[in-house]
């Protein structure tokens, strides 16, 4: 029901106030437009923006193309109230900001020459020219300021059929990037799109060419795909779930998701909660992920964690049923929800007694350690090692006698250390 309700405000919004209207759009194009003939179309709006646009969905960036230079629209800019951020000048673009809003702006391009990685690029002033070097139909939708559309490659029709396809030869597009690839595979998973023959074909044909992209491009790729909404339902499609595998290995256990629409709701998607689904076993699997793509050090230390204690369930079958409050303390509550989740996955049947354990552990009241530094500081102890060796031992005591430590047995650990 508030779904419905926040999708119908979306669309009240977008028909009265749609989002080429605002205050700090109109002023943009106003400043770029500045000497330029009026029958011109200075600059459109083109990608996520424009498709979240079409089916009334929420606008998070906004990405426009424009027949200026960087250097034209920095002129343009100059003496304005836009900063202008140089994030891709290799490519075209820069990033403008003002107030809390961000426009990308990325000059009209043909590809000259390209080797699967990186393009020579050209900078035109022909829109249509413009759209035929994109990858899908989909991302070749303009949009002008005034809201109206251009659309030389018919992707308002694909998009409205939730049809993901390459413009042109799929063999080709895919041969200029091979990120396509992966993007391919996110955007057919996001609209739940059918897969022509032709392409699963061409896709098989250039996965090596995704060796030969850095691992933090894909890696970007695939923090992307498992952000959507319905990434769990990838397992429905043969062919998306041999592609996925053929280019993931390590996420292997995809089985894991085919229960997960049980428990969605007891539990926030996140990207350490699907990697630690689709990763972690008994062999440490995710330990070579986390090398291979140089994952960040947050998210590996995590999985690190997930993983020992993954290992832990398997000789503790009361982990979930005691304890569960200092485990919650030692893991924090997100990680425990997640375990509990891996854990729940990994069988064959989940039984609503078992999904009732969520419930439980939203339950848990985290105490706060009630002392620290200071507190040893004012009862003599001098600054040093000694400081973090006390609090930790006191720590883990207080933890495993119910959260309870006595100043007698505090003043005892002191002493003992102090010596």
């Amino acid at each position: 029901m508030k779904k419905k309700i926040k999708n119908l405000v979306i669309k009240i919004k977008k028909y009265f106030f749609p989002f080429y209207n605002s205050k700090n759009i109109k002023l943009l194009f106003k400043n770029l437009e500045i000497g330029e003939s009026k029958e011109k179309e200075v600059a459109m709006f083109v990608g996520g923006c424009v498709r979240n646009y079409l089916q009334s969905k929420k606008i998070v960036d906004i990405d426009m193309a424009t027949i200026l230079t960087p250097d034209e629209i920095k002129k343009k800019l100059q003496n304005s109230k836009f900063k202008v951020i140089n994030t891709g000048l290799e490519h075209g673009s820069v990033t403008i900001v003002l107030d809390h809003n961000k426009f990308e702006l990325t000059t009209l391009r043909k590809d000259v020459k390209t080797d699967g990685r990186h393009a020579e690029i050209k900078t035109i002033d022909d829109w249509k020219e413009d759209s035929k070097r994109r990858d899908f139909t989909i991302n070749a939708i303009y949009l002008s300021k005034k809201g109206k559309i251009f659309d030389p490659q018919q992707g308002v029709s694909d998009l409205k059929n939730n049809i993901v396809k390459f413009i042109g030869d799929p063999q080709t597009r895919i041969e200029e990037d091979f990120l396509r690839i992966i993007r391919f595979l996110r955007f057919t998973i996001q609209y739940k799109s059918s897969i022509e023959n032709s392409t699963v074909q061409a896709i098989k044909l250039n996965l090596n060419g995704i060796k030969a992209l850095s691992k933090e491009r894909v890696l970007s790729e695939l923090f992307k795909i498992l952000k959507i909404e319905n990434f769990f339902k990838l397992t429905d499609t043969e062919e998306l779930t041999e592609i996925f595998l053929l280019i993931f290995p390590e996420l292997k256990y995809l089985n894991r998701l085919k229960n997960f629409s049980l428990i969605r709701n007891y539990i926030e998607n996140s990207e350490i909660l699907l990697l630690s689904i689709l990763l972690i076993d008994l062999k440490d699997n995710h330990e070579y992920f986390c090398h291979k793509y140089k994952v960040p050090n947050k998210t590996r230390d995590n999985l690190k964690l997930l993983g020992s204690k993954f290992k832990e369930l398997q000789t503790d079958k009361e982990f979930f049923k005691k304890n569960l409050k200092n485990n919650a303390y030692n893991m924090g509550l997100k990680n425990l929800k997640i375990l509990f989740t891996l854990n729940l996955l990994n069988k064959k049947r989940i039984s609503n007694k078992e999904i009732d354990t969520y419930k439980v552990i939203e339950k848990i009241s985290i105490p706060k350690f009630p002392f620290d530094g200071k507190f040893l500081l004012k009862k003599g102890v001098q600054e040093g090692k000694k400081i973090g060796v006390i609090l930790s031992e006191a720590e883990k005591i207080w933890v495993n006698n119910n959260f309870n430590l006595s100043p007698k047995d505090f003043e005892a650990i002191i002493k003992k250390n102090t010596i």
